[in-house]
């Protein structure tokens, strides 16, 4: 294997491995279905579920108890900072246009996959291409 054979290799992963990330991110911070539950309302629901769990027979006590610790994991994400992806982004925007042309990924499926207009456009890639 010759040196630039190597070096484009390496090249082809790195670039791989920033899109990979990007969406991976993108995924993590899409907004879920439905009504969005706030750090009150879920406090509102740890204290109705204290009030019954003193009376509630056993079975209904375990649902409880594990309803209580999934809100609890639930308030400790609302109040967890959110992700920055901006260094990652930008990772992207070097690697997109070039993979995207390599691999035959349209700006559609760029779309498609939730990348953003706006970052589609940092990266150079238009309406009605294939990467570059």
């Amino acid at each position: 294997m010759t040196p630039a054979h190597k070096e484009a290799l390496a090249t082809g992963r790195a670039q791989g491995r920033a899109v990979r990330r990007y969406l991976e991110a993108l995924e993590r911070s899409r907004p879920k279905r439905g009504r969005r539950r706030t750090s009150d309302s879920i406090l509102k629901q740890l204290t109705q579920i204290e009030d019954k769990i003193h009376d509630a027979d056993p079975l209904q006590r375990l649902h409880l108890l594990q309803a209580r610790r999934d809100l609890s994991v639930g308030l400790e994400k609302e109040s967890a900072p959110a992700h920055d992806i901006s260094a990652l982004e930008k990772e992207f925007i070097a690697a997109a246009a070039e993979y995207g042309a390599r691999k035959g990924v349209s700006y559609t499926t760029w779309r498609e996959a939730g990348v953003p207009a706006v970052v589609l456009e940092k990266a150079g890639i238009k309406r009605g291409t294939k990467g570059k």
